[in-house]
């Protein structure tokens, strides 16, 4: 039975995660920005018999995550696994020529300072065999060609899968994995309705890479399979 933090957990594909690894009897942090909201979540999951302990953690606060990993050391002692799950796409990320900076600067500090922030916060509650998993997407491969849609969250999201490698290889020597992963275009607030997926199917590498018996390191991956960078 692992410890398991998942952020942005209140809704969409987190709170899918956060489901499907209680369900299989691990124990889930679920952290998000909102107390209500989170709490909320979690008695959500209760009426269905599964346990999730709600944790405040906005991902831009430096001293919310300070305290989100305070709180999880005192409760749980140590962190199995972190899934960086958190990230925001904005109505008004058109254009990385003529949008405005504040569009770029806060799609930055979510989707990938967020992520390295929270990483590094809960590093030393993480033993060896430990995992780290990033919520990327196909938007930030540099090898697909450029879609043209939402360039600021694409570019957070290739930022994030080079902090996804840099990690890995700092973190190899303490045993620690650290793998992205794309869950596709699914159905969720961000998503929207017309999205071909739904949260299950978004959701299942993030489960596969937390709870299988064996992962690589710094490597991306969609539908449990590697892709390239």
């Amino acid at each position: 039975m692992a410890v398991i933090l998942v952020t942005g957990a209140n809704k969409g594909i987190g709170f899918e995660v956060v489901r499907q690894l209680a369900r299989a009897g691990h124990r889930v942090i679920l952290a998000a920005r909102d107390a209500q909201k989170g709490e909320a979540a979690a008695a959500l999951l209760a009426k269905d018999q599964l346990a999730a302990t709600p944790v405040v953690l906005d991902v831009t606060d430096l001293v919310s995550i300070e305290k989100a990993a305070h709180r999880v050391k005192a409760e749980f002692g140590k962190l199995d696994v972190l899934i960086n799950n958190a990230a925001v796409l904005l109505k008004e990320d058109q254009s990385l020529a003529t949008g405005t900076a504040e569009v770029l600067h806060k799609t930055m500090r979510t989707n990938m300072f967020g992520p390295v922030a929270v990483t590094r916060a809960f590093l030393p509650l993480m033993p060896a065999g430990a995992r780290v998993v990033m919520t990327s997407s196909g938007g930030g491969s540099m090898s697909d060609p450029v879609g043209g849609w939402s360039p600021a969250y694409c570019l957070s999201k290739s930022a994030l899968n080079a902090a996804t490698r840099h990690l890995a290889f700092e973190l190899r020597s303490r045993n620690i994995s650290v793998n992205s992963y794309c869950p596709g275009w699914v159905k969720t607030d961000m998503g929207g309705k017309s999205a071909p997926r739904n949260v299950e199917q978004g959701s299942d590498t993030a489960v596969w890479l937390a709870t299988a018996e064996k992962t690589g390191t710094g490597k991306f991956y969609r539908d449990r399979q590697e892709m390239p960078w």
